[in-house]
């Protein structure tokens, strides 16, 4: 296909509230050796693209200062690291065959080459990233998922989401009969929890709220307890004998409650703070009991493959709460922040200017 020499996408030019979200028509990026460029069919929103926008990561030494995901963003700056897409042109050394595939694009940027590298780096803060018509790509970071049987908008919530379940899940080292806890179940990543973790045969205690406690269930969680209420009683009722693996997006109080509630070798794992970054908990209860706290930053390439064969086979059925058209990436990121929906948010680059927002869970 004849790619066009503009497009158009959503930049951020400084840290703020929604305001800084500009639609914009900038240079179609040109792929350079070793790299794709992607058509991108939909793009997921994460937690990330708000504190991302905000500045909100903080840095080590300085937790109030503004800072992308991992330091410094270079403005301006394209958002969106989850892409669901095609490629549509391939720079130099790279395999030709590609173009056409369907794929989706795993968003890290690695410390190293190996299988078990670390992220240190994401799409859409430390590079461009899927809120625009087209985004480059390194060649080694698609994925071909043209066979797989579930829709792009599916396949785009994937990447971040997922890939920080099933990181969080391999970290812990969660075992068939095991019993997991899993915080804040209704977003994103608790969803996915809920659902890898149910697929991996272990019993599933999610924690959740209101609307929301039913729609956990239908993911697959075993018991859900209301976090409006005394959450460590509710756990031990729903799970006497304790906790094998913690997977925790929360932080904040939850991490002091929840390690008591551990059985002896139990794993706590932290992927998010969304209940604040600040934690305190009594350390007779970790070494006593052999217990880990494991800090858990997205998935490496091992754990990305792992996922993108769950989703050529549609092992897992990730659940979209809306989309939105590109123009309407402030009002995505503000019903992201209001935490109202159960699932993601994804918007299509192609739509433009239309009020037809797709709900197949509902918004708040």
């Amino acid at each position: 296909m004849r790619v066009p020499g503009t497009m158009r996408a959503v930049r951020i030019a400084e840290h703020g509230g929604p305001e800084v979200l500009e639609l914009t028509e900038v240079a179609t990026p040109t792929p350079q050796a070793g790299e794709v460029l992607v058509q991108v069919s939909a793009v997921a929103l994460n937690n990330t693209d708000l504190w991302t926008r905000e500045g909100a990561y903080g840095r080590p030494g300085d937790p109030k200062a503004l800072s992308g995901w991992r330091g410094p963003i270079d403005f301006p700056r394209i958002q969106g690291a989850d892409v669901a897409g095609r490629v549509v042109a391939v720079g130099a050394d790279v395999d030709e065959s590609l173009v056409g595939r369907r794929v989706v694009v795993d968003p890290a940027i690695y410390d190293t080459e190996g299988p078990d590298a670390n992220p240190v780096g994401l799409m859409g803060s430390e590079r461009d990233g899927g809120y625009a018509e087209y985004v480059t790509a390194w060649a080694e970071r698609v994925h071909d998922v043209t066979e797989s049987p579930l829709t792009d908008d599916q396949l785009a919530t994937l990447p971040t989401a997922y890939g920080t379940a099933l990181g969080m899940i391999e970290r812990g080292r969660l075992r068939e009969g095991e019993t997991v806890l899993v915080s804040g179940a209704s977003g994103g990543v608790g969803i996915a929890l809920v659902q890898i973790a149910r697929a991996r045969g272990a019993r599933v205690v999610a924690i959740s709220s209101g609307s929301k406690m039913d729609a956990v269930r239908e993911a697959g969680a075993h018991e859900v307890v209301d976090r409006a209420h005394e959450v460590a009683e509710q756990i031990r009722a729903a799970a006497p004998e304790g906790i094998d693996v913690g997977l925790d997006v929360v932080a904040g109080d939850l991490v002091g409650e929840g390690l008591p509630l551990l059985r002896e070798g139990g794993r706590w794992v932290v992927a998010g703070a969304l209940g604040g970054y600040e934690v305190a908990f009594d350390v007779r209860r970790l070494y006593l009991h052999n217990a880990q706290v494991i800090g858990s930053a997205m998935h490496t390439p091992t754990h990305f493959d792992l996922l993108m064969s769950l989703a050529r086979r549609a092992g897992i059925q990730p659940v979209v709460a809306a989309t939105f058209p590109l123009d309407q990436a402030a009002r995505a990121q503000e019903e992201l922040a209001r935490r109202g929906h159960v699932g993601k948010i994804v918007m299509h680059p192609w739509r433009v200017g239309d009020e037809g927002v797709v709900q197949t869970h509902g918004l708040k």
